[in-house]
């Protein structure tokens, strides 16, 4: 009954935001020129197991994302992005941080180059972004290396081809372990790629981003491919290993006869480390990272091994008051390869509809099991979360 209360009133105050509309504001300035600013917030109640100062269940509301959203076009083909965001999850001190930061040179949907502080070709977890998952939380068997929030420093090359149906993305990155005394302290580059191809319609997302679920706004059946590659890019500099990482990734959404949309998600990954273990990791034989280095938010912690991930999320065509209701179950396993340990969490929930991404309530349980290391450890939460976009 209380959650249904607490469902009730956040409903109705995300209806009440919501209202003033879901789009960014943007100015035109004139020969082709404009600005653009908008905002994203989200928040969550969190009870977690044996997570107290005192090792008993945690109680906790937590401010997960605070977004400002700005960007600008001098031209049709040059803009350039400027995106903040401050992270309470991670305990990151008040105050935004900078999330993106990059310039745009986009001639022809086919081919467009972006470059500074910008999201690399990723598995479609990452380029969903938190805003456009199904389920509240990341997953943990998405396993990219990269900067706080999803980024890195560098340069990518993307397009869509045929219909906008095939989407590319090419980039260079400074990538991961570039500290003294880590694998990469020379500079290595990290390379990263990604194509998909959607075999029904587009997908609605802007450029090579993505979204795992659509809410039916167009009929999906997507399969990506992506990757990433560094020479030294684990371990430390007197005995590094090369970083390879790839993932196919595969999303069905159909709107059925009945209006209901079916959203079904599935992901395979397999990271390899050269045959040696990264710094920090905790895996046998991992060394510590090098002094100093958490000043660096992308050094050590990779891990060989591979994951699974599948979602089935429903959304009900019929509207409950001022949204619709979409139950989701997530199972995810990252089976690690030097301690032949293994990793798996089931989320179960709902998500409450009220105008896409950018007004909706979620709630969900959550069951992991992680038997690194021994004797297994297993551990429940219970989230209840709000996001709204402007």
């Amino acid at each position: 009954m209380l959650l249904n209360r607490l469902s009730s009133l956040f409903a109705l105050w995300l209806l009440g935001l919501a209202g003033a509309g879901s789009q960014a504001a943007t100015f035109d300035l004139g020969d082709d020129a404009s600005f653009s600013i908008g905002a994203g917030l989200r928040f969550s109640y969190r009870s977690a197991e044996d997570a107290s100062p005192g090792g008993g269940r945690s109680d906790d509301l937590v401010v997960d994302n605070v977004r400002l959203y700005m960007s600008g076009r001098a031209s049709r083909t040059l803009g350039a992005t400027l995106n903040f965001d401050r992270d309470g999850v991670d305990d990151m001190p008040d105050g935004l941080r900078v999330l993106d930061a990059y310039v745009q040179y986009e001639p022809l949907p086919e081919f467009n180059v972006w470059l500074g502080r910008i999201a690399p070709a990723f598995d479609r977890p990452d380029l969903d972004g938190v805003f456009y998952l199904n389920v509240w939380d990341f997953p943990v068997v998405s396993r990219y290396p990269s900067r706080a929030l999803g980024r890195d420093y560098g340069l990518a090359a993307w397009g869509r081809l045929v219909d906008n149906k095939f989407t590319y993305v090419l980039g260079a990155f400074k990538g991961h372990n570039d500290y003294a005394g880590a694998s990469s302290d020379s500079g290595n580059p990290l390379y990263s790629w990604r194509v998909a191809y959607a075999f029904r319609d587009a997908e609605p997302a802007s450029a090579y981003y993505t979204g795992s679920t659509y809410h039916g706004a167009a009929d999906i059946l997507t399969l990506g491919f992506a990757g990433m590659f560094q020479r030294d890019g684990v371990g430390l500099a007197d005995n590094p290993g090369d970083y390879l990482g790839m993932n196919l990734d595969l999303l069905l959404e159909r709107k059925l006869a009945g209006g209901g949309v079916l959203t079904l998600e599935g992901a395979y990954y397999d990271y390899d480390l050269g045959g040696k273990t990264d710094c920090g990791s905790g895996e046998p034989g991992a060394p510590a990272c090098p002094a100093a280095a958490g000043a660096n938010d992308n050094v050590g912690g990779l891990i060989d091994g591979k994951g699974y991930l599948a979602t089935a999320a429903f959304l009900f065509p019929r509207r409950l008051g001022v949204g619709q209701m979409q139950p989701f179950v997530r199972y995810q396993r990252f089976d690690r390869s030097a301690s032949d340990s293994s990793v798996e969490v089931f989320d179960a929930g709902l998500n409450y509809v009220i105008r896409g991404h950018d007004a909706r309530l979620s709630a969900f349980w959550s069951k992991t099991a992680d038997d690194r290391p021994a004797p297994d450890t297993e551990l429940d939460r219970f989230v209840v979360g709000v996001q709204f976009q402007i």
